[in-house]
């Protein structure tokens, strides 16, 4: 088992998480890594990356989930099926995971999303952080990332952290952004992402000098 650290970030969409997992790893010199590691899915699969990429984050119609809800008319083969017909999300999935795995044996990293902290779960010195923000902050950071009003902008996050919700609780039978599955919650619309950085910051210090 690694013991490097290795740092997961979940993160409402709007919050800035993506931006906090990479002032970390800058800041302490970790790895870090995002929706790069479709590509690496890619890479070790042969599968089309624009295929991967329009099976990010979505959770059906899959062959894990017909069995979860019973549905086995639609792969009546499902007991015996070779992983190379498993449905394209599954794939996506399970190539991540073992990217993941392979990541965090190697050298101290920041993972942000793809259920990194469950898939490292056991793991010795895993930090596990969810980040979230209000609306408001969410949409305006949105609004003037994307170009988009305020009340688009709104929707998009709806829609988003429904998707990113459906495909953590369905993968890892937990609940996104539950306060009992992360060691650190914060707030960047009360302290930014500077300032959510410093708190993670403080976390890692405490293990190095462990």
């Amino acid at each position: 088992m690694s013991d490097k650290i290795l740092v997961t970030i979940a993160r409402q969409y709007g919050s800035g998480g993506h931006e906090v997992g990479e002032l970390i790893a800058k800041e302490h010199g970790f790895v870090f890594h995002d929706k790069s590691l479709i590509e690496r899915a890619a890479e070790k699969s042969g599968i089309s990356l624009d295929v991967l990429k329009n099976a990010d984050e979505q959770t059906t119609p899959s062959f894990l989930y017909s069995i979860a809800m019973g549905n086995f008319d639609m792969y009546p083969l499902s007991i015996n099926m070779n992983p190379y017909d498993m449905p394209i999300n599954d794939k996506l999935f399970n190539l991540q995971a073992d990217i993941i795995k392979e990541e965090a044996s190697k050298a101290n990293s920041v993972f942000v999303g793809r259920c990194a902290d469950y898939i490292l779960n056991g793991y010795k010195n895993v930090i596990k952080v969810f980040v979230y923000a209000d609306i408001e902050s969410r949409a305006e950071r949105i609004a003037r990332v994307e170009k988009v009003s305020l009340q688009d902008a709104k929707v998009l996050i709806y829609k988003t952290d429904k998707r990113r919700a459906n495909y953590y609780n369905y993968y890892t039978s937990l609940k996104w952004g539950k306060s009992d599955n992360y060691n650190i919650m914060v707030d960047t619309s009360k302290v930014g992402t500077q300032g959510a950085a410093k708190i993670i910051s403080e976390y890692i210090n405490q293990i190095k000098n462990k």
